[in-house]
């Protein structure tokens, strides 16, 4: 199976640019699984709630995430992607998963970071995990993003719900994430695709820098990539989804079977 993520720059508040971007970068690639960076269409640095009305949108209607579903079409292949949400009179710090007939799943982040909390509602939906078909075998993949990777329940909620892969789009700024993702992988022996953005941004006289370095790991916790940490790239690798099936640590040890949940209140 080709999974891999897109590492770019997002032109904030100008969706149909990054639509432009993405198609570029991705025009001559060929894969399976691709997951792209948090809030794709918007940039992430808000400084007053009308720029993110201008930026937003509802799904699956929108107009960027149906470019996102459409590319995924083009490419027979599945695609996770941020991106600003609106429901209602609501905004979400929101990822989809665009299916290559035509459906999207929906994940609203559940940990909010920092600002966030000025500009989007908390997830209101639970963590799942959605059944895609690559070559007639079914994988099982689920979505968190960025800042929920310090909260160990999302990626462990993902992995025993059966994900195989959990796809992690992210708008990094603290330099811990990518090393922590060997300790999600291996604790819960899943692959794991953490798509970063990089760049810096301003707004308002404030200032963000993104930090790149996008990683893929196995169940194993080895990486199978970790990506620059100021060049936009599209890199994927070739994985087996079986193996995040064994949960077994050793002769002795199953990760799942191990646990035991009346000690843990």
């Amino acid at each position: 199976m080709r999974v891999g993520y897109l590492q770019f720059r997002p032109f904030f508040g100008e969706p149909e640019r990054n639509i432009e971007r993405i198609l570029e970068l991705t025009q001559n690639i060929d894969f399976d699984l691709l997951v792209m960076p948090e809030l794709s269409n918007s940039g992430y640095l808000f400084s007053a709630k009308e720029e993110l009305k201008k930026t937003a949108e509802q799904v699956p209607e929108g107009r960027f995430c149906k470019a996102i579903t459409n590319l995924s079409k083009e490419k027979n292949a599945y695609i996770v992607c941020g991106l600003a949400e609106k429901s209602a009179d609501k905004f979400y710090n929101s990822s989809i998963l665009a299916y290559p007939n035509g459906e999207t799943k929906l994940y609203r982040k559940i940990h909010l970071f920092n600002e966030e909390k000025l500009w989007f509602e908390p997830g209101n939906r639970p963590f799942e995990v959605h059944e895609i078909t690559v070559d007639g075998k079914k994988i099982y993949a689920g979505m968190m993003i960025c800042y929920d990777w310090l909260y160990p329940e999302s990626a462990r909620t993902l992995a025993m719900k059966g994900a195989q892969i959990i796809c992690h789009p992210s708008n990094l700024v603290m330099p811990y994430c990518q090393d922590a993702m060997y300790a999600r992988a291996i604790e819960n022996r899943v692959f794991t695709i953490t798509s970063n953005r990089i760049g810096t941004e301003k707004n308002a006289e404030k200032e963000l820098f993104f930090t790149g370095q996008s990683v893929i790991l196995d169940p194993k916790g080895r990486y199978l990539r970790r990506g620059p940490s100021d060049e936009e790239e599209c890199f994927i690798v070739h994985i087996e989804p079986a193996m995040a099936l064994n949960k077994k640590m050793n002769e002795h040890n199953s990760i799942f079977d191990d646990r035991r949940e009346e000690m843990y209140k």
